[in-house]
């Protein structure tokens, strides 16, 4: 089988170059532990009770996690999609002696670069390649450091971000389609190359390598969306961004809906976090950009404008039935204009379709 990534060598390089985070006696570290998992069910009855929306599907628990074993989960989860994809599309010709010993294995380095330094900035994730329906990630390291950074109190910071990630739990829970959606969405974009597959793998490792780049070179200006090529590729995209955009947007909707509820000073730490995420080195800056942190940064604040308009036309009901089937869910144009997804929905009588 054709050999991508030397996935062993990643989970190496990423456990090798994560930092460990910062310091907590033992006490205190199980204590943060348990006071997660304790939030993290608050937050999933906060999130039902405003949304409307309720598991489907069974999940499992929270799990919480250091830096290394957030990589080495992604890496899992990568490993499992990206596998199969590659071999379908070389017909499962062997690749070169020469390329497989170090092809694979520079892309092992490089994946393993960015994921040891992403693994210093995630707060949290609903991760839904490796497992059905997924599982909810909370980097505790991570949380500690900000809140702390932040000066917020600990219960109100640690709630605040279980709201956000138990909403896109929700997502994918109470939407028993989302995940098999999104992962075709995924194997699309792969699909859609015209150029063959060595060109896509090899376009795909420039993409991996431009990552790896930009963490050792601050002033680089390519970009990973430069292995995007094809007119197939971008209309994946759209539909890709424009989905991210509403789960995103929804996410930070609910967490400021919720929030004024149950945080008292949720107001002081929006402010504050908001500060952070502009905020950056220039080596933080082109990172960002090539990561595509920027332009989730603006889909948080589109996605929670669209959410926001939809649900004042029509209200949370009717906003819910975004999540009826793919037919439902915004295109990319909608995204600026709740009105023209109301209508195509909604239609003039304003009536909610059946969920199918």
């Amino acid at each position: 089988m054709a050999q991508f990534v030397d996935w062993d060598l990643a989970a190496a390089t990423a456990g090798a170059l994560s930092k460990s985070g910062p310091r907590v006696s033992y006490a205190e570290a199980t204590d943060v532990v348990g006071d997660l998992r304790r939030l993290t069910d608050e937050a999933a009855g906060h999130v039902a009770d405003y949304t409307g929306l309720r598991a489907q599907v069974a999940h499992p628990p929270v799990r919480v996690v250091d830096r290394r074993d957030w990589a080495a989960t992604n890496i899992a989860g990568l490993r499992e999609v990206i596998t199969p994809l590659v071999s379908r599309l070389s017909g499962d010709k062997q690749p070169g002696a020469l390329t497989e010993a170090i092809g694979s294995r520079l892309t092992g380095v490089q994946a393993g670069t960015v994921l040891a330094y992403l693994s210093g900035r995630v707060l949290g994730q609903y991760e839904v390649f490796s497992a059905d329906p997924g599982q909810l990630l909370l980097v505790a390291p991570n949380i500690v450091e900000v809140e702390r950074k932040l000066g917020a109190d600990p219960r109100d910071f640690r709630l605040w971000v279980c709201l956000h990630e138990v909403t896109h739990r929700t997502q994918f829970t109470a939407v028993p389609w989302m995940r098999a959606y999104f992962l075709s969405e995924v194997q699309a974009f792969v699909d859609a190359s015209s150029s063959g597959s060595e060109h896509l793998v090899e376009r795909l490792r420039r993409g991996v390598a431009t990552l790896s780049d930009a963490v050792r070179d601050p002033e680089s200006r390519t970009s990973v969306l430069d292995i995007v090529q094809t007119p197939a590729q971008r209309a994946v995209l759209d539909r890709l961004t424009a989905l991210m955009t509403l789960l995103e947007g929804h996410a930070e909707f609910v967490m400021d809906g919720v929030g004024p509820q149950v945080i008292p000073s949720v107001e002081r730490i929006r402010a504050s976090f908001n500060r952070r995420r502009e905020a950056g080195n220039p080596l933080e800056k082109a990172i960002r950009r090539l990561l595509g942190v920027d332009v989730k940064m603006r889909q948080y604040a589109e996605g929670r404008k669209f959410v926001h308009g939809v649900v004042e036309r029509v209200g949370m009901e009717g906003f819910n039935s975004i999540f009826n089937s793919p037919l439902t869910l915004p295109r990319l144009s909608e995204l600026g204009d709740p009105d023209a997804w109301v209508a195509r929905v909604h239609g003039p009588a304003g009536t909610i379709p059946a969920a199918g």
